[in-house]
């Protein structure tokens, strides 16, 4: 779950045009920096971010929020920490009725993640009254 929390928190602050640097993230979400470094890594390899280097570098999307879901925030993430759930034991309780229940719950739990997109998250923030901070300052000069 923390790679979804980084995910819209990118799309949150970023907005369309800015960029989110990794230490700012990390302490919104009151993670270490280098904790959260392996996911930002794997989120951009998965091309859900794309990240631009130096001193107003960061994080952003790297495609549309409607066009990524939970499920596939989480596959990119799995790799990196997520926690895969323990193998069947010896028992044969656990080899025919468990695993194939954590196998089928698995499933469906994918299959509503793969409805849901950051888009969804972004309009829920904004239903529950939380305002997105201004990326561009607006500038009057004539």
């Amino acid at each position: 779950m923390v790679a979804i929390a980084i995910v819209l928190d990118v799309a949150f602050h970023a907005g369309r045009s800015g960029t989110v640097s990794g230490l700012d993230i990390a302490e919104r979400l009151g993670e270490a920096r280098r904790g959260i470094e392996p996911l930002l890594q794997s989120l951009s390899r998965a091309g859900i971010f794309s990240s631009t280097r130096g001193p107003k570098g960061g994080y952003r999307l790297g495609r549309a929020a409607r066009d990524i879901t939970l499920e596939a925030i989480l596959a990119a993430g799995s790799g990196d920490g997520e926690e895969e759930a323990p193998a069947a034991g010896p028992s044969p309780l656990q080899q025919k009725v468990i695993a194939p229940l954590r196998d089928e719950l698995d499933a469906t739990l994918r299959e509503a993640l793969s409805k849901i997109t950051v888009a969804e998250l972004l309009r829920r923030a904004t239903a529950a009254g939380l305002r997105r901070p201004a990326v561009e300052p607006l500038n009057f000069a004539i």
